[in-house]
């Protein structure tokens, strides 16, 4: 049995994903009616339930529901939450409280031409079991969306207990270097994003550890997600960097695949 809504008035008080952040989330991206990056969503989400031992609903019912929400949307972003239930006081998982997901549609988000990318003091803890899928725990993440608004930015930097980078607050690290574009693993912390997945899959990109001092020298950055797709980089704290045809180039790349993700005016290759 589930638990499942479209709309939310309340939530109770005992629902785990309240209490302890105990539950899955996946954004995607609508387009024309549409989320075409929803199978990769999906296998984020399977390993994530997996991982923390929550059933998923039947995705043909939650596919339903989804194209109900989204139908005559041309734009927009469905952002769909799963949790353990409810489960009353203490951390101990209850043995069979039905999962509860919600379902909800918000407006497609402003893309700007280049970001101001902030280097963030929070850092991102260690955790592999946790690593790479969509938790709710994301309480490292908005200290570090706090600190990128006060610092007047657009997205934060953020880095492992030694200060590797890992990634955005909401989006992939991408880094240019010897004319090939770089991302750090995720294994012990981070998200897998599914557009860095897609990147991966193509060989338009590979992974590898990166100190700070090689992406503040890199010949570019990127940011990618699966909203907003591949955002570049301009500033860095002091650094500043050009428009960069490698990045024009992975733009139109991916727009061949996913044409919700094309630039406007941008020429495909």
């Amino acid at each position: 049995m589930f638990v499942g809504c479209e709309r939310v008035d309340g939530v109770s008080l005992s629902n785990r994903g309240l209490n302890y952040g105990d539950g899955l989330f996946e954004t995607l991206r609508v387009h024309r009616g549409e989320a075409p990056l929803w199978p990769r969503h999906l296998a984020r989400l399977r390993e994530g339930a997996a991982r923390l031992g929550i059933a998923l609903p039947e995705p043909a019912f939650i596919e339903a529901r989804m194209a109900e929400l989204s139908a005559g949307v041309e734009a927009g972003v469905l952002k769909l939450l799963l949790t353990r239930g409810e489960g009353g006081r203490g951390y101990a998982p209850p043995a069979a409280a039905p999962p509860t997901w919600m379902l909800a549609l918000h407006p497609l988000p402003a893309t700007p031409a280049a970001l101001r990318l902030h280097p963030c003091q929070t850092r991102l803890a260690l955790q592999p079991a946790l690593a790479g899928i969509k938790h709710c725990n994301r309480l490292e993440q908005v200290l570090a969306r706090a600190e990128v608004e006060r610092a007047g930015g657009d997205e934060g930097l953020l880095c492992d207990p030694d200060g590797r980078p890992v990634c955005a607050t909401s989006a992939n690290l991408l880094v240019r270097r010897e004319g090939r574009w770089w991302t750090p693993p995720v294994a012990r912390c981070g998200v897998a994003g599914v557009l860095r997945g897609w990147l991966l899959e193509q060989g338009l990109l590979e992974e590898a550890v990166l100190s700070m001092e090689e992406v503040a020298s890199a010949e570019a950055l990127v940011l990618c997600n699966a909203v907003r797709g591949i955002l570049p980089v301009a500033t860095l704290g002091a650094r500043r960097w050009r428009a960069h045809p490698a990045t024009t180039d992975l733009q139109a790349r991916l727009a061949m695949a996913y044409p919700m993700f094309s630039v406007p005016g941008q020429a495909r290759p």
